[in-house]
């Protein structure tokens, strides 16, 4: 057990990266706001596509930001950190304009749109998340990417909201959406680049010895993350289509649900990973593992009660869901960043994130496949496969590496 970590504001920002790196934070989460709920709407009502082929186009453009993930991890472990930062943004403002530019039917500028979207996306959680590793350390980084997912999801919620207000404007005001993310993302972008963060991995690795120094052994903690993600997409899919389509519920519990997901995280993200900061990091994200097979294993119990006690029932068992994904979120990157020696945190961050990846975009074909066989199916296989995965990291063992200084202490505490 460690000493906990404080919440020390000022300094919470600096080690995010400075108070320009935290407005571009901001900035770049509410033009994704803006936008990201609402593409296949764009692609639906501007560009008149049909719903398969805009569907397939942005299922597209995510396997195509995956690919490129191991290239961003190596630009990164050449030392490049508010760069790779910038453009993960720079690029999604040259998605957001092939948007704009797209006449009415045009496919293919659709699909390429979603292609840089996608690469932008999937690029920018470990640019971010190497740039903190860069100027914190310890836990004192923990807490910073901690806050940085916290203020996140704020300014993500805070673009849905004004995005769902302007809806009713129709194709007019949806193009006005697209052109104030790709103004977003452009300020967010100079905001980023302005930090000017390089890191220095051949300092990390001296002439002679990079070889001493090979990536850490993370296959079986990468595989239980896939398993993890899935909490992600509880709120966002799998709650709706069990409260709507099985338990007949106005649509307003699934919004209220996921309102109280968004809240909860912006509160409680910074205080939780700095309560958790007493324990290792393997064993908080093997009790989050635990948290969320509890919590599925409550939304089972809830199949039993009668239909007026049901629907709320799901939305309380849905706070300790939340519970759990706070907690594994603020431990997984906080993991593998102490794990990782510095001359490859970059490569080990795009293994991260290529699980996490993977996890998003299979798990709505797995949800939605196990939820028409009932209860039992979707939520018994989702607690099994999360237990067995907190059970992987658990017990899990690194590989030896040969490294000085903090790095050693905090895989002792990793």
């Amino acid at each position: 057990m460690t000493t906990p970590a404080r919440i020390r504001p000022r300094a919470l920002v600096h080690a995010s990266g400075g108070p320009r790196y935290a407005v571009a934070l901001a900035v770049d989460a509410l033009g994704t706001g803006l936008l990201r709920p609402f593409l296949l709407l764009y692609g639906v009502t501007v560009l008149k596509l049909s719903a398969p082929v805009t569907g397939t186009a942005m299922t597209a453009g995510i396997v195509a930001g995956l690919v490129c993930v191991p290239a961003v991890g190596r630009w990164l472990d050449r030392g490049a950190r508010s760069t790779v930062v910038a453009a993960s943004m720079l690029v999604r403002v040259l998605g957001v304009a092939l948007l704009l530019a797209a006449p009415a039917g045009h496919v293919r500028l659709f699909a390429a749109a979603a292609l840089f979207l996608g690469i932008g996306n999937q690029a920018w959680p470990a640019a971010h998340a190497a740039l903190v590793a860069t100027v914190a350390h310890g836990r004192e980084r923990d807490t910073a990417l901690a806050w940085a997912r916290a203020l996140r999801n704020a300014a993500l919620g805070v673009g849905a909201l004004l995005a769902t207000v302007c809806l009713a404007g129709g194709t007019t005001v949806l193009r006005a959406l697209a052109a104030v993310t790709a103004l977003a993302y452009l300020a967010a972008a100079a905001l980023a680049w302005s930090v000017h963060v390089h890191a220095r991995p051949a300092e990390a690795a001296p002439a002679g010895k990079g070889d001493d120094v090979p990536a850490p052994r993370m296959g079986a903690l990468l595989a239980a993350n896939v398993v993890y993600v899935f909490c992600l997409n509880v709120p966002e899919i799998a709650l709706p289509l069990v409260l709507v389509t099985q338990l007949h519920a106005s649509p307003v519990w699934p919004a209220a649900v996921f309102a109280a997901n968004t809240t909860l995280v912006v509160t409680l993200q910074v205080p939780v990973t700095v309560l958790m900061s007493r324990f290792s990091r393997r064993t908080v994200l093997a009790l989050s593992g635990v948290v969320l097979a509890a919590s599925y294993l409550g939304f089972l119990a809830t199949a039993s009660l009668g239909h007026g006690w049901a629907v709320p029932a799901v939305a309380m068992v849905s706070v300790l869901c939340t519970i759990g994904e706070i907690i594994y979120a603020g431990s997984a990157t906080a993991l593998v960043t102490a794990l990782a020696p510095t001359p490859v945190l970059g490569r080990a961050l795009a293994r991260l994130q290529l699980s996490t990846g993977f996890g998003l975009a299979v798990s709505p074909a797995v949800i939605t496949a196990l939820a028409p066989l009932g209860p039992a199916a979707l939520w018994g296989s989702l607690s099994a496969a999360t237990l067995l995965s907190a059970s992987v990291v658990a017990t899990e063992k690194e590989g030896g590496t040969r490294i000085s200084g903090h790095r050693t202490r905090e895989r002792a505490e990793a």
